[in-house]
């Protein structure tokens, strides 16, 4: 690619960041690369419940072995400038090499969230998204995708998308066909894929599939304003972030979404496990409460009984926050909820639900419910900055919770 024009400067790590804030750069002795913290695992960084943070994370585009592990050549093959390449991925790529058989996920962490213990949840609200970088990358590799083995899609191959604003609004636009002009240009919503709290294994375990710790959900609804709800699964939590995207469609097909680097203000908080077994009858593995939705989740590696989870938890969701009995949720459900696939191709496949908060007079009095839905459920704007303010990528009104704090 040639001609590329900038949309805006990168934002290099420590840029923008207040005297105040507590700040988690991305530098090669601050991340994973494709395996999640585990219990024991030092912390590269601690936070109170309630206390909030800045957060770099990088993407895995462009620094891979099928693409040189090189992202000044790479990104500068597609007509990047140096100086818009960002400096702590290629610190990455210098110094570190991914291990054999790992998942290709970039995380920022192990972050420890003093107190935590087993039982608990663990609430990530996310405040704000910032893009790092005017371009991304989509790609299919590892015959991952969900046309793998038919004739014309296998390959590991993939498109460099540039960014642009229009209108108030970011968008990505890539060639739709090699050696032509004509282009397709799709709104951006940035989101992580790939946010978890530490598992109880003995090894690190991939970044690739999701499970009870989270991780690699890839739910595109959890852009800025969206709490994330994470079983505790170790002391402190160990909570970690990664694989940023630009935008995703609902099933990932290909492989990726468009991944792109983000920076993160986030808020954490816990929810005690003696609350969350007053509240709940089960566990229900990670949900988020998200744009006016309460989102449960279904990971499965077969994607019918992925959805089967999905519904049961989402029954079992309705019962604890709007004291729903069990058989008239399940109708509800049927009436009024969308169930999609959020992926298909990261070994485990994933299922969310979108419950409207809305449709429910009626709340239950638990302290779960509270913890969960807020006091009250107000609106607000979800924004997504480039480092130099420039067009939001999103600013609509929304019923958000007060999520966890």
């Amino acid at each position: 690619m040639t001609g590329f024009e900038p949309a805006f400067a990168v934002l290099q790590p420590g840029e923008g960041i207040g005297s105040a804030e507590t700040y988690l750069p991305a530098d090669p002795s601050k991340v994973l690369w494709g395996r999640l913290p585990r219990g024991g695992d030092r912390p590269v960084a601690e936070l109170e419940p309630g206390q909030s943070v800045v957060v770099d994370t990088i993407s895995h585009e462009g620094i891979l072995e099928d693409q040189g592990s090189d992202p000044i050549g790479w990104f500068g093959r597609h007509g990047v400038d140096r100086d818009h390449i960002l400096t702590d991925t290629a610190d990455l790529a210098a110094a570190r090499r991914r291990e054999p058989g790992a998942g290709p996920h970039v995380v920022t962490g192990p972050i420890a969230v003093r107190g935590a213990r087993p039982g608990d949840l663990l609430a990530v609200r996310i405040d704000e998204l910032t893009m790092r970088a005017p371009y991304g990358i989509v790609s299919t590799r590892h015959q991952r995708g969900v046309l793998a083995g038919r004739h014309g899609f296998d390959g590991d191959y993939g498109q460099f998308c540039s960014v642009t604003g229009r209108a108030g609004q970011w968008y990505g636009e890539m060639p739709i066909r090699p050696g032509q002009p004509h282009t397709a240009r799709f709104p951006l919503d940035p989101f992580f894929g790939l946010i978890g709290v530490a598992t109880a294994t003995g090894e690190r375990v991939s970044s690739i599939p999701p499970g009870a710790h989270g991780g690699n959900i890839d739910i595109r609804r959890l852009t800025a304003g969206a709490t994330l709800f994470l079983p505790v699964q170790v002391p402190d939590a160990l909570f970690y972030l990664g694989d940023p995207h630009f935008a995703q469609g609902n099933g990932e097909v290909a492989l990726t979404a468009l991944e792109a680097p983000l920076r993160a203000r986030l808020t954490v908080d816990l929810i005690p496990a003696a609350t969350v077994r007053a509240g709940l009858g089960r566990s229900v593995g990670p949900f988020a409460v998200a744009q006016g939705f309460v989102v449960p989740t279904g990971l499965d590696p077969d994607l019918n009984r992925a959805l089967e989870n999905c519904v049961g938890n989402a029954i079992e969701m309705l019962v604890a926050l709007f004291d729903a009995d069990p058989q008239q949720a399940y109708l509800y459900l049927s009436a009024a909820t969308d169930f999609t696939v959020s992926q298909a191709v990261d070994q485990v496949r994933g299922v969310h639900g979108e419950i409207r908060i809305a449709d429910f007079a009626h709340r239950s009095g638990s302290d779960f419910a509270r913890r969960v839905l807020g006091d009250r459920v107000a609106l607000g704007d979800r924004r997504t900055n480039s480092p130099e303010g420039g067009p939001a990528a999103v600013e609509r009104d929304s019923n958000e919770s007060d999520g966890g704090r």
